[in-house]
Protein backbone atom coordinates (compact mmCIF):
# COMPACT_ATOMS: atom_id res chain seq x y z
CA UNK A 1 0.00 0.00 0.00
CA UNK A 2 1.57 3.48 -1.13
CA UNK A 3 1.42 5.58 2.18
CA UNK A 4 1.55 9.17 0.24
CA UNK A 5 0.51 12.60 1.58
CA UNK A 6 1.08 16.56 0.95
CA UNK A 7 4.07 17.77 2.40
CA UNK A 8 3.79 21.31 3.12
CA UNK A 9 6.26 23.91 3.92
CA UNK A 10 5.29 25.85 7.07
CA UNK A 11 6.82 29.32 7.20
CA UNK A 12 7.47 31.54 10.16
CA UNK A 13 4.54 32.32 11.81
CA UNK A 14 2.93 33.31 15.50
CA UNK A 15 -0.07 32.09 17.25
CA UNK A 16 -1.22 34.41 20.57
CA UNK A 17 -3.69 34.74 23.07
CA UNK A 18 -6.35 36.45 23.28
CA UNK A 19 -5.08 38.85 25.58
CA UNK A 20 -1.42 39.45 24.07
CA UNK A 21 -3.53 39.86 20.59
CA UNK A 22 -4.84 42.71 22.57
CA UNK A 23 -1.62 44.79 23.96
CA UNK A 24 -0.44 44.44 20.13
CA UNK A 25 -3.87 45.65 18.09
CA UNK A 26 -5.65 47.21 20.42
CA UNK A 27 -8.32 46.43 23.02
CA UNK A 28 -11.01 44.08 21.44
CA UNK A 29 -8.93 43.17 18.85
CA UNK A 30 -10.09 39.86 16.94
CA UNK A 31 -7.89 38.41 13.78
CA UNK A 32 -8.94 38.60 10.62
CA UNK A 33 -9.17 35.51 8.39
CA UNK A 34 -7.52 35.80 5.02
CA UNK A 35 -7.30 32.74 3.78
CA UNK A 36 -7.78 29.07 5.37
CA UNK A 37 -4.91 26.48 5.91
CA UNK A 38 -5.21 22.65 5.51
CA UNK A 39 -5.32 22.15 9.05
CA UNK A 40 -9.52 22.44 9.47
CA UNK A 41 -10.67 25.93 11.36
CA UNK A 42 -7.11 26.77 10.81
CA UNK A 43 -6.11 30.34 9.08
CA UNK A 44 -3.68 33.02 8.49
CA UNK A 45 -4.75 36.26 9.28
CA UNK A 46 -4.21 39.50 7.81
CA UNK A 47 -1.89 40.57 11.19
CA UNK A 48 1.58 40.50 11.25
CA UNK A 49 3.90 41.52 13.86
CA UNK A 50 7.81 42.22 14.53
CA UNK A 51 9.43 39.28 16.36
CA UNK A 52 12.83 40.64 17.90
CA UNK A 53 15.57 38.72 19.12
CA UNK A 54 19.11 39.87 20.63
CA UNK A 55 20.73 40.31 17.41
CA UNK A 56 17.91 41.48 15.05
CA UNK A 57 14.05 41.24 14.38
CA UNK A 58 12.18 39.66 11.85
CA UNK A 59 9.31 41.67 10.29
CA UNK A 60 6.21 40.99 8.98
CA UNK A 61 5.88 37.45 10.68
CA UNK A 62 2.26 36.26 10.32
CA UNK A 63 -0.56 35.70 12.95
CA UNK A 64 -2.58 32.00 12.34
CA UNK A 65 -6.03 31.83 13.98
CA UNK A 66 -7.62 31.13 16.03
CA UNK A 67 -6.03 32.54 19.04
CA UNK A 68 -4.62 30.39 21.97
CA UNK A 69 -4.49 29.16 25.30
CA UNK A 70 -0.45 30.27 24.77
CA UNK A 71 1.65 32.36 22.59
CA UNK A 72 3.93 30.48 20.92
CA UNK A 73 6.62 31.44 17.54
CA UNK A 74 7.61 29.01 15.50
CA UNK A 75 10.68 29.30 13.29
CA UNK A 76 13.12 28.24 11.15
CA UNK A 77 16.63 27.10 13.06
CA UNK A 78 18.00 29.57 10.07
CA UNK A 79 15.67 32.57 11.29
CA UNK A 80 15.88 31.55 14.99
CA UNK A 81 19.86 31.62 15.00
CA UNK A 82 19.85 34.95 13.19
CA UNK A 83 18.01 37.09 15.75
CA UNK A 84 20.11 35.46 18.88
CA UNK A 85 17.16 33.66 20.12
CA UNK A 86 18.17 29.58 21.50
CA UNK A 87 14.58 27.89 20.21
CA UNK A 88 14.55 24.29 20.74
CA UNK A 89 13.12 21.72 18.22
CA UNK A 90 9.80 20.90 19.93
CA UNK A 91 6.23 19.63 18.88
CA UNK A 92 3.60 22.04 18.80
CA UNK A 93 2.55 23.33 22.09
CA UNK A 94 5.32 22.08 24.37
CA UNK A 95 6.60 25.85 24.86
CA UNK A 96 8.18 24.68 28.56
CA UNK A 97 11.26 26.55 28.53
CA UNK A 98 11.60 26.88 25.59
CA UNK A 99 13.14 30.55 23.54
CA UNK A 100 12.26 34.16 24.34
CA UNK A 101 11.65 36.88 22.37
CA UNK A 102 10.08 40.16 21.90
CA UNK A 103 6.77 40.76 19.85
CA UNK A 104 5.75 44.22 18.54
CA UNK A 105 2.24 44.79 16.81
CA UNK A 106 1.29 48.50 15.68
CA UNK A 107 -0.30 49.22 18.98
CA UNK A 108 1.65 47.78 21.71
CA UNK A 109 4.73 45.26 22.88
CA UNK A 110 5.09 42.08 24.98
CA UNK A 111 7.90 40.30 26.06
CA UNK A 112 7.10 36.12 26.56
CA UNK A 113 9.72 34.34 28.38
CA UNK A 114 9.26 31.10 26.47
CA UNK A 115 7.78 30.07 23.27
CA UNK A 116 9.84 29.87 20.46
CA UNK A 117 10.19 26.94 19.25
CA UNK A 118 11.76 25.22 15.83
CA UNK A 119 8.94 22.89 15.25
CA UNK A 120 9.50 19.29 14.77
CA UNK A 121 8.17 17.61 11.75
CA UNK A 122 5.81 15.98 11.88
CA UNK A 123 2.54 14.40 9.56
CA UNK A 124 -1.10 15.43 10.49
CA UNK A 125 -3.36 12.29 10.13
CA UNK A 126 -7.06 11.73 11.31
CA UNK A 127 -7.51 8.04 13.08
CA UNK A 128 -8.75 6.87 9.91
CA UNK A 129 -5.66 7.84 7.85
CA UNK A 130 -3.80 6.44 10.71
CA UNK A 131 -4.82 3.35 10.55
CA UNK A 132 -4.62 3.14 6.83
CA UNK A 133 -1.26 3.96 6.87
CA UNK A 134 -0.57 1.86 10.16
CA UNK A 135 0.87 4.22 12.67
CA UNK A 136 -0.75 5.60 15.50
CA UNK A 137 -0.56 8.59 17.51
CA UNK A 138 3.36 10.11 18.82
CA UNK A 139 5.02 7.42 16.64
CA UNK A 140 8.22 8.32 14.75
CA UNK A 141 8.64 7.56 11.03
CA UNK A 142 10.90 8.00 8.18
CA UNK A 143 9.52 9.67 5.14
CA UNK A 144 10.84 9.38 1.54
CA UNK A 145 10.66 12.71 0.04
CA UNK A 146 10.71 12.50 -3.36
CA UNK A 147 11.79 16.01 -5.39
CA UNK A 148 13.30 15.83 -8.74
CA UNK A 149 16.65 17.48 -8.05
CA UNK A 150 16.83 16.97 -3.72
CA UNK A 151 15.36 13.16 -3.11
CA UNK A 152 15.58 12.72 0.74
CA UNK A 153 14.43 10.58 3.67
CA UNK A 154 13.72 12.68 6.80
CA UNK A 155 13.75 10.67 10.11
CA UNK A 156 12.33 11.82 13.65
CA UNK A 157 9.35 12.91 12.22
CA UNK A 158 6.18 12.54 14.66
CA UNK A 159 2.63 11.33 13.76
CA UNK A 160 0.24 13.30 15.10
CA UNK A 161 -3.27 11.52 15.20
CA UNK A 162 -6.76 13.43 15.80
CA UNK A 163 -10.10 13.56 14.38
CA UNK A 164 -9.57 17.02 14.07
CA UNK A 165 -6.46 16.85 11.52
CA UNK A 166 -6.86 16.43 7.70
CA UNK A 167 -3.74 14.67 6.35
CA UNK A 168 -0.88 16.64 5.60
CA UNK A 169 3.05 16.48 7.15
CA UNK A 170 4.60 19.59 7.87
CA UNK A 171 8.57 20.88 7.42
CA UNK A 172 9.95 24.34 7.78
CA UNK A 173 11.45 26.67 5.11
CA UNK A 174 15.20 25.39 6.24
CA UNK A 175 14.03 21.38 5.64
CA UNK A 176 11.33 22.33 2.40
CA UNK A 177 14.48 24.17 0.77
CA UNK A 178 16.96 21.62 1.39
CA UNK A 179 15.18 18.58 -0.06
CA UNK A 180 13.85 20.93 -3.58
CA UNK A 181 10.31 20.79 -2.54
CA UNK A 182 7.81 22.04 -4.60
CA UNK A 183 4.31 23.47 -3.97
CA UNK A 184 2.40 19.70 -4.80
CA UNK A 185 5.21 18.09 -2.81
CA UNK A 186 4.47 14.39 -1.65
CA UNK A 187 6.07 12.06 0.72
CA UNK A 188 5.93 8.83 1.70
CA UNK A 189 6.36 6.84 4.66
CA UNK A 190 9.64 4.27 4.40
CA UNK A 191 10.08 3.28 7.98
CA UNK A 192 7.80 3.29 11.26
CA UNK A 193 10.64 2.04 13.62
CA UNK A 194 12.96 4.89 14.21
CA UNK A 195 16.03 2.29 14.80
CA UNK A 196 15.97 1.21 11.16
CA UNK A 197 16.27 5.29 10.56
CA UNK A 198 19.50 5.62 11.82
Amino acid sequence: MAKNFIVETSARHIHVTQEHLEILFGKGATLTKKKDLSQPGQFACEERVTIVGPKKELKGVSILGPVRPATQVELSATDARSIGVDAPIRESGDIKGSGACKVIGPEGEIEISEGVIVAKRHIHLTPADAEELGVKDKDIVCVKIKSPERKAILGDVVCRVSDKFSKAMHIDTDESNAVGASRDQMGEIVDVCPMKCD
